[in-house]
């Protein structure tokens, strides 16, 4: 059997993890609850856990590398977590790789979870379409998370922070963000954020359409169901083309420093589809006048959900010198 390597998305909500070959083919996955109120270690375990039954169900005795995408601040060189933000106690000072790498005998490699999902488009996704490509990654889900390619190669910075795209600000006077500032891209563009709006209309009776869908419970209301009241509720289509529009000014702004060939949209968020991608290519023709920029394209995830253990695979491919 050819050299095989682990891929561990971390989520606040659920673990993913899958197996794949040298070409970025998954083999097999799995998941499981992450219950984040549980000690790191435990957690971890459980990771080792799946691998092993994985790497069992496959008749393959070693892997020979692991990649994790994390929710949070990593410092690179030793692959600790140093921050975070959905998990009690932050998940400081964790030794992520050192404890992967004794228990399961592999490389392994710890990465911001965005920054994976980054490169696993890089290098499976629209990024294989563009040879050099220079390319920025928004994920619109919990929280917004961001990527920067350039020239081909993956930026991380010296913390691992660098492409952080939804803490731009994008609403001056806007309402504080988890990070501590003010009117951040994330704030207006997550999914709780667009949700949270959806529900403002559907109580205040603007969203009758919204109602209907989902039956009047406000627990129902997300991107999907406000994308299927937009045509008959004027305010909820007012609601998600505004926010399309904010996050279109976010992605001016990338493309007036960076002048890329692709912005590339993942997350929960994408899946209100033409609506986004659209509204997000009209303000970067709007609001960049130095250059033309007939050439920037703005497209969904081809990974769709699975952006982030693909580039968790992505992350262990590169540690074992594979991709």
């Amino acid at each position: 059997m050819s050299a095989i390597v682990a891929g561990v998305d971390l989520g606040g909500t659920s673990v993913k993890v899958a197996l794949a070959d040298q070409d970025g083919q998954l083999l097999t996955h799995s998941s499981f609850p992450t219950q984040s109120h549980r000690e790191p270690e435990v957690i971890l375990r459980q990771i080792c856990d799946q691998v092993t039954a994985l790497r069992t169900q496959l008749g393959c005795t070693s892997i020979t590398a692991l990649g994790l995408g994390a929710p949070g601040l990593v410092e690179i060189s030793s692959g600790t977590t140093r921050f975070l933000p959905n998990f009690p106690g932050h998940w400081q000072g964790v030794r992520v790789a050192e404890f992967l790498r004794r228990e399961l005998s592999c490389s392994v490699r710890v990465l911001n979870d965005a920054r994976a999902a980054t490169l696993g488009e890089l290098r499976f996704g629209h990024g294989r379409e563009f040879p050099g490509v220079t390319m920025a990654w928004f994920g619109l889900g919990t929280g917004v998370g961001g990527g920067i390619v350039i020239d081909g190669r993956l930026r991380i910075g010296p913390l691992g922070a660098a492409g952080e795209l939804g803490h731009q600000t994008v609403v001056p006077d806007g309402v504080r963000c988890g990070c501590g500032n003010i009117g951040c891209l994330e704030t207006v563009a997550s999914g709780p954020a667009v949700t949270a709006a959806g529900v403002r209309l559907l109580l205040s009776g603007q969203a009758p359409a919204l109602h209907r869908i989902v039956e009047g419970r406000s627990e129902r209301v997300c991107p999907a169901t406000m994308l299927q009241a937009a045509d008959e509720d004027t305010a909820v289509r007012e609601t998600l083309t505004s926010t399309a529009e904010l996050l279109g000014i976010a992605a001016a702004n990338v493309v007036s420093v960076l002048h890329p060939d692709l912005i590339v949209l993942g997350g929960g968020l994408a899946e209100i589809g033409n609506l986004l991608t659209e509204t997000v290519q009209r303000v970067i023709r709007d609001r960049v006048g130095m250059f033309p920029v007939d050439n920037v394209h703005v497209r969904l995830s081809a990974l769709g959900q699975r952006a982030g253990l693909v580039g968790a695979i992505a992350l262990a491919l590169e540690e074992s010198e594979l991709l």
